[in-house]
């Protein structure tokens, strides 16, 4: 009986149909795990990198920092600024009601700058981030396709009146900042001199490079002082600025959202019946390789023309890259294929190289220390105050004229931000990076106008 039973199972063993049975079994395990794996990948993420990825890079870069040696070429530091700028920008969205607020682009930008300032963020990678930022310009690079792409995915008639129109409310919260920012100083007993050249002028400045380096040479050669003692007083007040900005870009994205018609998701015109205020209405599908390709060569041809124009006539670079771009949108000088290429350059780096380029600006750019010195009350009451009327003109003055409120001021919080950074970090908190053209004009013209009118009156009245 025992024979017959072993035969049996022999028998069964070779049977076919359980071969198969268990082949299919093993086969479905199989997909089964490679499908749990996927999921993984594509539903668990630091930012936009899989969390797989995210643990693999980190210890990547711990092994590289164990060794010492940290390599500042270009394909460590993708890696290295993807995932520290993510971390910090991840950490900022997942903080309570302040992560609605933009402290998304707070965070990685300020807390790599305390972790340098605190020794908290490895040497090595302090000297790398900063050898590589400064020895590449990679912010220009973002900034040219950001700009490009921009234009170029804007609606022709929208982009015309954008421009015809963003002044009036830039020069109006101006006036009224100033005026606001010189009576709450005033009330708080600080001198008028110091309120305007010390507080108001620098905020407006256009940032560090294009504003308060220029602010500091002129201070330093009319008062007679030295260049470093001046740039300490002002640098302090340009970030505190932007800081500023950079929260009432985020409350703004908000009421944007609780009031959607105050908003035109970043478009400044309300659009026309049958036009598209936010796009361009001839892009349709995804752009092939070779649209992709030359829509970020013509993003570089056109920054190397405006580096042209800052030889030739001192226009700064990024401002005739600008009206560069504006120029070939205006005339028809690109197809419909390579705008399509140049719009989809721009969603990359909106979405993949925002949170890098603002950990590498933390780091390598944004002293901690003198941020620290300039938070006392009498200057964040002055600060805030005049950044809010700016900003709030920005809002009204855009309703009456017949612009999207919320867009304008949101290209308002630009004139108080920290140059290109701080436009990245502003339009990243506020959700609007395609009103990166109007913003630069708002940082780089206004803040230039600024500079340039304040320096008269100071070497005027006290040279």
């Amino acid at each position: 009986m025992s024979t017959t039973d072993d035969s049996y199972i022999v028998v069964k063993e070779k049977d076919p149909v359980a071969k198969e049975l268990a082949a299919a079994r093993h086969t479905a395990a199989k997909t089964a795990l490679r499908d749990k794996w996927w999921r993984v990948l594509d539903n668990y993420k630091v930012g936009i990198i899989p969390l797989p990825f995210f643990v693999l890079a980190g210890v990547l870069i711990l092994l590289d920092c164990l060794s010492g040696k940290l390599p500042s070429d270009i394909v460590v530091m993708v890696a290295t600024l993807a995932f520290f700028g993510f971390a910090c920008g991840e950490f900022g969205k997942r903080l309570p009601l302040l992560g609605k607020l933009g402290a998304a682009a707070i965070c990685a930008t300020f807390i790599p700058s305390a972790m340098v300032h605190y020794g908290l963020l490895p040497d090595v990678v302090v000297e790398s981030t900063t050898k590589f930022y400064k020895s590449t310009n990679i912010l220009y690079l973002y900034i040219c396709c950001i700009i490009v792409g921009s234009i170029m995915s804007m609606n022709r008639q929208a982009l015309i009146q954008g421009f015809l129109r963003i002044f009036v409310p830039m020069l109006c919260g101006e006036i009224v900042g100033m005026l606001v920012g010189m009576a709450v100083g005033m009330t708080m007993g600080l001198p008028p001199f110091q309120i305007f050249f010390f507080l108001i002028l620098p905020i407006m400045a256009g940032g560090v490079g294009e504003g308060a380096i220029p602010l500091s040479m002129g201070y330093a050669a009319i008062l007679h002082m030295e260049q470093g003692v001046a740039l300490g007083k002002i640098l302090p007040i340009v970030m505190l600025g932007g800081l500023t900005a950079i929260v009432l870009a985020g409350i703004l994205n908000q009421l944007g959202k609780r009031y959607p018609h105050l908003t035109g998701e970043g478009s400044l015109m309300p659009a026309k019946k049958g036009a598209i205020a936010n796009g361009n209405d001839e892009f349709e599908g995804t752009p092939g390789i070779n649209a992709l390709a030359c829509g970020a060569l013509l993003a570089i041809l056109l920054y190397m023309v405006g580096m042209l124009g800052q030889r030739l006539i001192g226009l700064p670079a990024p401002v005739g890259m600008l009206f560069a771009a504006v120029a070939v949108k205006l005339v028809h000088g690109v197809s419909p294929t390579i705008q399509h290429g140049s719009m989809a350059v721009y969603k990359f780096f909106r979405t993949a190289v925002t949170y890098p380029i603002l950990f590498a600006v933390g780091v390598a750019i944004t002293p901690w220390q003198e941020l620290m010195d300039a938070f006392t009350i009498q200057n964040l009451v002055v600060i805030v105050s005049t950044v809010c009327a700016l900003v709030g003109t920005g809002f009204i003055v855009g309703k009456k004229i017949g612009m999207h409120p919320i867009d304008v001021a949101i290209v308002s919080c630009c004139q108080s931000g920290q140059g290109g950074t701080g436009d990245v970090a502003i339009l990243t908190s506020g959700n609007r990076m395609t009103l990166m053209p109007f913003a630069q004009i708002a940082t780089r013209i206004g803040g230039a106008i600024n500079v340039s009118i304040g320096l008269l009156v100071l070497a005027k009245f006290f040279s």
